[in-house]
């Protein structure tokens, strides 16, 4: 009697910086690994998420965080800066910009650096431009680690960030799914804050993973 046949898992790299490493919360409460528990669950084959992430992180370090993980090999002579080892990923999720953002760095650098990691994700994703997925950046100017800031100055600043991201996705013709919103809910709803008082809670990353499974369900369904 044949064997039945092999199913291959889905592989899937999340790249970002303490929003994707979920800095004050449990393993198992970070979204990568609740969208991967999600994703199992109905019935599709995934292998552990990989995350190349760091609290921190900004888009250079990303970038130097990706070639020292293996991911890209830094060379000349090409748009991002390198070239595409033997990896290739069913999934690719992109967060990152926050922590530009944080340190003042300019809106145009920000484009600039996002373009490049954009590129990089999608030829991780095997050149499938739908198969990347752009995570906008939240609002971390709700939190109490912002009291005494500028609140509005820093979610029009998140804002101006977003639509970059947002406008880069879709000349590409990348994914994009917006947690923003959910991230300002946090003003009124205080336990969607990890306890130390700026990032999210596990609770508010199951609602971002809920805003994004729909969309990396059917990329994982129709990779081949």
């Amino acid at each position: 009697m044949p064997s039945p046949p092999t199913v291959r898992s889905r592989r899937f790299l999340a790249l970002g910086d303490s929003y994707t490493i979920g800095e004050s919360v449990v393993s198992s409460e970070r979204w990568p690994e609740q969208l991967t528990a999600r994703l199992r669950a109905e019935g599709l084959a995934m292998a552990d998420p990989v995350v190349i992430a760091q609290t921190g992180w900004t888009t250079d370090e990303l970038m130097g965080g990706m070639e020292e993980k293996g991911m890209w090999a830094p060379a000349a002579g090409r748009r991002g800066g390198g070239g595409l080892r033997h990896e290739v990923f069913d999934l690719v999720t992109l967060l990152i910009g926050v922590n530009n953002q944080y340190c003042g760095r300019s809106v145009e650098e920000y484009r600039e650096k996002f373009r490049v990691l954009l590129d990089r994700a999608i030829h991780l994703a095997g050149n499938r431009p739908g198969h990347a997925v752009v995570v906008s950046i939240p609002d971390w100017g709700v939190m109490p680690f912002a009291e005494g800031r500028d609140r509005a100055q820093i979610a029009a600043e998140i804002d101006a960030f977003n639509e970059v991201n947002r406008e880069e996705a879709t000349r590409v013709g990348a994914r994009y799914v917006d947690v923003t919103s959910i991230s300002r809910e946090a003003t009124q709803r205080p336990q969607l804050g990890a306890t130390d008082g700026l990032h999210p809670s596990g609770e508010q990353y199951t609602r971002w993973t809920e805003r994004i499974e729909p969309v990396a369900r059917e990329i994982v369904r129709s990779s081949r």
